[in-house]
């Protein structure tokens, strides 16, 4: 296997590991005149009536990416698209009829509208971060179940508010962390949590950070893009060049700390959100957090850590180490290292990628990132499944696991809670790295202990009119 020793050359993006079903790939030709046996429920198809119709909010390419995987599913019926950019809303309308074989998908400008339709039963979200919360408390205030791409907000308040609403609603959630429905990280948690490594007592982290950067050429929004609404309860400022752009290798807001925390959450909350799943209560109760980070608030648009390095200190004794990887562009990290502790990785467990989630524990460890699983020793890969003391749930699918969860009202592979606690580590993160101290922080409270300051930074940022929480 090979390592990633160029990774600092790179520009990642957050697409998820889940391949994205092209427009030809759903081509599915019907004679709309003659009513086939399915539409009746016949020759094993689902009946219209037992079907989960599905609405769409946010059609740029992660949302199409997961629209792909709802089309497949034969008990789910998209029928309504929604963006604020009418090109993506064509984008989405077209790949949801050619793959029904009709011209009946609506279209929406406004998600508010798709929401309060009764003939909707659950949302795929996939919307700026700074939209994930307001959107989905609208979805979920409306009765809806909800399928919500990462990261979850940008403050951990509005997290919260979130948890709340789909709780006392008795709303089902799915956070778009599309790795726990992978069986090589399933397994890889498996058996952390079932003590097939001994005593875990450290995890190493890392993700791509953000990119520097960013033109700040002023310009017209472009044709289609209703900016105002695009921008919500954000402050407003001018369109700069690229910032709503769909291309991955050039658009800004991802990397803005007025609609998101960049990288530090956007891609961080996968790797993350793996070790809470191996470690569980380990990594509750409270946290001594501290770091440190490279931000290029000057060079451009793009004002969120490139680079951070962050130490998580348990209470139950176990450590946790969380770092960026240089994402393009120039800068160095804090170090001086272009990857901190690459070299002393790359040779610990045998290859690394450009992200990836590392436990280690009393008689070996366990290695995991999207091109596959490496272990210490390599014959605990011949454990069986029967043999698995996690109690892990098995998901077949992330938007399979959904579907069901919506008919038994169960909860999902990353249930809200789940999510909030991914978030939460981000969040301490990127407050931790800012402010420049060590900082404690209780997860009971989900406050930082006597530090007002640090506090500040998880309540809610103000909105511009006519948006609230």
């Amino acid at each position: 296997m090979t390592s990633n020793s160029n990774a600092s050359a790179d520009r990642f993006t957050r697409r998820d590991f889940v391949r994205r079903a092209t427009v030809a790939s759903l081509a599915a030709a019907v004679f709309p005149t003659i009513i086939p046996g399915s539409a009746l429920g016949k020759n094993g198809a689902i009946a219209p009536s037992n079907r989960i119709t599905l609405g769409v909010i946010g059609c740029g390419p992660q949302g199409r990416g997961d629209l792909g995987g709802f089309l497949n599913e034969a008990d789910c019926q998209v029928v309504a698209v929604c963006d604020v950019k009418q090109d993506q809303i064509e984008l989405g309308r077209q790949a949801v009829n050619q793959k029904y074989g009709n011209d009946a998908c609506q279209t929406h400008h406004d998600f508010r509208e798709l929401v309060a339709r009764k003939d909707v039963d659950a949302c795929l979200i996939a919307t700026p971060d700074h939209w994930h919360v307001l959107t989905a408390l609208a979805a979920v205030n409306s009765g809806k179940d909800i399928y919500l791409e990462k990261p979850l907000a940008i403050t951990l308040a509005e997290g919260q508010a979130l948890r709340k609403a789909v709780r006392q609603r008795q709303r089902v959630f799915q956070f778009g962390t599309q790795q726990r429905s992978s069986r090589n990280f399933w397994r890889a948690c498996q058996l952390v949590r079932g003590g097939h490594i001994g005593k875990l007592q450290q995890i190493n982290v890392w993700a791509p950070g953000s990119t520097p950067g960013g033109s700040l050429k002023t310009t017209s929004p472009p044709a289609g893009l209703d900016y105002d609404l695009w921008v919500g309860q954000a402050p407003m400022t001018p369109y700069t060049e690229n910032r709503c752009t769909d291309a991955s290798n050039l658009k800004t807001w991802w990397f803005i700390s007025d609609y998101t925390l960049g990288f530090i959450s956007g891609w961080g909350v996968h790797p993350l959100d793996i070790a809470l799943w191996g470690g569980g209560d380990l990594l509750g109760g409270r946290v001594e957090v501290s770091g440190r980070g490279t931000f290029r608030n000057t060079e451009g648009a793009c004002d969120t850590a490139t680079v951070w390095e962050v130490d998580y200190a348990f209470q139950s004794g176990l450590k946790m180490n969380f770092v960026g990887v240089p994402n393009g562009g120039n800068q160095s990290a804090p170090t001086g290292d272009p990857f901190m502790h690459q070299k002393e990785w790359q040779q610990r467990y045998r290859r690394i990628d450009s992200h990836g989630t590392a436990f280690e524990g009393s008689t070996g460890w366990v290695h995991i990132d999207r091109t596959g699983i490496n272990l210490q020793p390599e014959d605990l890969i011949d454990v069986p499944p029967k043999e698995y003391r996690g109690g892990l749930t098995s998901s077949p699918g992330h938007v399979r696991n959904f579907l069901d969860c919506i008919k038994s009202r169960s909860d999902t592979v990353c249930p809200i809670e789940a999510a909030v606690a991914a978030d939460t580590l981000c969040h301490l993160a990127d407050i931790a790295i800012r402010l420049g101290r060590k900082l404690k922080f209780d997860f009971a409270t989900e406050q930082f202990i006597e530090d007002e300051a640090a506090n500040q930074r998880l309540k809610l940022r103000p909105m511009r009119t006519p948006w609230q929480i």
